[in-house]
């Protein structure tokens, strides 16, 4: 069989298995994603994409999920319900990440090797303007309204306020060592920005940039998710190996979760009950149990997983995994 009909088989296979508790996983460094069934803990198939994906996003209509392939400068639109391949958005330069504005009128892309964010009219990927920064944009966020978008940089420590319908920056401030994820909370007063250079996140002012407060998590604050109670979110902190649960209302750390291998980015199932974590440095994603907050399985992935997604699948389960679960995290 040639390499193209097992491609062929593989996306066949992938839709097949594709059912309510499917999870999609980006494999950073293997150019490829795997589909993992939630109720089983086990890789179901993996497939090729582009070059180094490391972020996915669903489309505002919930039809598709978009995955970044920065190095081939491309997206590539699955089903969010078969993981089927719908096609492939190209002339989309170093989607490091990417994200929809809440009102869907938006599509942001930052090209964290190239030091630019790319703002496209979502309505058919038309791109509207690109702006040059200092440098290595990193994460993104969005106001409730959707009239600002927040980027950081990471290398520089800044965090930059773009006004959407003009593109012009509305304040660069300096927020502390290697920002990463960036969280506008619900009431559009507060943003949360996880500093990956240092242990723990700064609270900051979305009209000008200023600092209003500060949290202590871990080392190497990376990335939020959140609980879905519109108060709780979890930031991972990578070097630390744990994540945080804060408490956006008293802003306290109420929960620490051990989980190693570099926890990076997360999502929660739909019944609330387990949080999924990429530990980045041992190729598998941590299954959190979240009324015992501790790691309770640990799946085999492919190579630096990074990006990951609960997809919204039916249908009925068929096919083998391709590998299986162990029974416990990975002991260091």
């Amino acid at each position: 069989m040639n390499r193209l009909a097992v491609i062929a088989s593989l996306f066949v296979l992938a839709a097949a298995n594709a059912r309510a508790d499917t999870v999609l996983v980006l494999n950073s460094d293997d150019a490829s994603y795997s589909i993992i069934s939630r109720s089983s803990r086990t890789e179901l198939v993996r497939l090729p994409v582009g070059r180094e994906p490391h972020h996915l996003f669903r489309s505002p209509d919930g039809k598709d999920v978009l995955i970044g392939s920065t190095v081939t400068n491309e997206l590539l639109v699955l089903d969010n319900k078969t993981a089927e391949k719908r096609g492939v958005v190209r002339d989309i330069v170093d989607p490091y990440q990417l994200g929809f504005s809440p009102d869907g009128k938006w599509f942001v892309t930052i090209a964290l090797r190239l030091d630019h964010v790319d703002f496209y009219r979502a309505d058919g990927f038309k791109l509207v303007n690109r702006i040059f920064v200092d440098s290595m944009p990193s994460h993104l966020a969005f106001d409730t309204e959707s009239k600002t978008a927040f980027v950081t940089l990471q290398e520089s420590g800044r965090l930059v306020a773009f006004d959407l319908e003009t593109q012009a920056i509305k304040w660069n401030v300096k927020v502390g060592t290697a920002p990463a994820g960036v969280l506008m909370l619900p009431d559009n007063n507060r943003l949360l920005v996880a500093l990956t250079g240092q242990d723990g996140l700064v609270v900051v002012d979305p009209k000008d940039g200023a600092i209003t407060g500060s949290l202590k998590t871990g080392r190497a604050a990376h990335n939020f998710w959140p609980k879905g109670d519109g108060r709780h979110w979890f930031l991972s902190n990578r070097v630390e190996n744990t994540v945080s649960l804060i408490d956006t209302q008293e802003m306290k750390v109420v929960g620490t979760i051990k989980v190693p291998g570099g926890p990076d980015c997360m999502d929660i199932t739909p019944d609330g009950k387990e949080l999924w974590v990429t530990q980045r440095f041992l190729r598998r994603i941590a299954v959190v149990d979240l009324e015992q907050m501790k790691v309770v399985a640990s799946i085999p992935v492919g190579k630096s997983p990074h990006g990951l997604v609960m997809l919204d699948a039916v249908g009925p389960p068929s096919g083998t995994p391709i590998r299986t679960v162990s029974a416990a995290p990975r002991k260091k």
